[in-house]
């Protein structure tokens, strides 16, 4: 495991290399057998690999459940569904707070909102995955961004007035989104930073 960024060490911590036991535990699972074949043996590189991860996890564990949630969406390889409807979650609050100062939303728009706020929330994933936003946006238009709205929760969205309507609302939900991504990385830039240290 390298501990370039802490993004790539939520990855990799988490992630179970086709040669390992737990990959044939998950074979197990899966198929309900086991199929024989030439196994690598365990060495000191492994177990130095398994001593990085489990201080990388260690480090995850220690945030709060929301952020957690929020991290594990982002960057883990075996984040499920109920992650992400959290992850959501704690953005549109977290968006939403920081826009009530500029204005209240009326009820139906705080309705469309979450689905603009989760449209934000995939395109900031995909920006940043691979660790130090290079991705591309996936939606850099209004008409795409509208688009990925309709066909994931068929919620059509006008876009005459969008940069009146929504962009500020957009500017809220990324701020968010670098905010919560900042606060679940700290502990794993320290658990990196110590283990550096220690190198």
């Amino acid at each position: 495991m390298k501990l370039n960024s802490a993004r790539l060490a939520w990855h990799d911590a988490l992630y179970t290399p086709w040669d390992a036991q737990g990959a044939h535990v998950e074979q197990i699972g899966l198929l309900g057998c086991s199929v024989q074949r030439t196994e690598k043996s365990v060495n000191s590189r492994h177990a130095m690999q398994q001593s990085i991860s489990a201080r990388i996890q260690h480090a995850i564990a220690s945030l709060p459940d929301d952020l957690r949630a929020f991290g594990n969406h982002m960057y883990s390889p075996i984040a499920t569904d109920d992650e992400k409807d959290e992850a959501e979650e704690l953005l549109f609050a977290t968006a939403y707070q920081n826009a009530s100062r500029t204005g209240l939303m009326t009820a139906a728009k705080m309705m469309r909102a979450r689905y603009v706020c989760a449209s934000t929330l995939h395109r900031y994933r995909r920006i940043n995955q691979g660790g130090q936003g290079e991705g591309d946006d996936p939606l850099p238009t209004v008409f795409k961004l509208r688009v990925w709205i309709y066909d994931n929760y068929g919620i059509e969205l006008p876009g005459d007035q969008w940069a009146r309507d929504w962009a500020p609302f957009v500017e809220h939900c990324f701020d968010a989104c670098n905010w919560l991504d900042k606060e679940a990385l700290v502990p794993l830039s320290s658990a990196i930073k110590i283990m550096k240290e220690a190198a």
